[in-house]
């Protein structure tokens, strides 16, 4: 089992435990890199979400990219660890349902934290109702999801081993080959 703080500040703790002073600041202060959030403002908006409506870990990705137009879509390797941190903090609960699903709940010490901050958490949904601005054009959110899902296998294939060159030529051929398909639709 993990850890348990009833501490808001925990919310916002970065590597090795060290908290920085503000709303919402994570790791270095803020938002970096062009990411839409920083891990707790992600970790809270989560939280938010599953308060309006116990969900599981798909239907939270679904309707993240739903609030942000297809602008943001946070991958599983986000949403997962985020779940579990907010279930070993006390903040959800964890219910069986539909087969291996499981869906989380919100329970009554993540609510007083969710209470304790809610400014933040109106200001996060606020983001993706569209009063935020911080969106990124006008990219329909099925091509959104096809290019990050592209980038995470290829992350994942490069990070599973060593690729020969056939293998190599033959993804490369795949993608070029994408390329010429979309290039048509012009």
């Amino acid at each position: 089992m993990g850890r348990h703080f009833t501490h808001p500040s925990f919310l916002h703790a970065g590597r090795g435990g060290e908290h920085h002073h503000g709303p919402l600041r994570g790791r270095g202060g803020g938002r970096r890199g062009g990411r839409l959030f920083d891990y707790g403002e992600l970790r809270l908006l989560v939280l938010a979400l599953l308060a309006q409506q116990p969900s599981h870990g798909y239907e939270l990705i679904k309707g993240i990219e739903e609030r942000f137009a297809g602008h943001y879509s946070p991958s599983p390797g986000v949403i997962y660890p985020t779940l579990s941190w907010l279930e070993d903090m006390g903040y959800t609960t964890v219910e069986a349902a539909e087969g291996a699903r499981k869906r989380y709940t919100v329970t009554a010490e993540g609510t007083a934290f969710l209470e304790a901050n809610r400014a933040d958490a109106d200001a996060l949904l606020a983001r993706g109702s569209g009063e935020g601005g911080e969106r990124r054009g006008s990219i329909p959110a099925p091509l959104i999801r096809a290019t990050e899902n592209l980038k995470l296998a290829m992350r994942l294939r490069l990070r599973a081993g060593p690729i020969d060159d056939a293998v190599a030529e033959e993804i490369a051929a795949k993608i070029d080959e994408a390329v010429r398909l979309i290039e048509k639709t012009r």
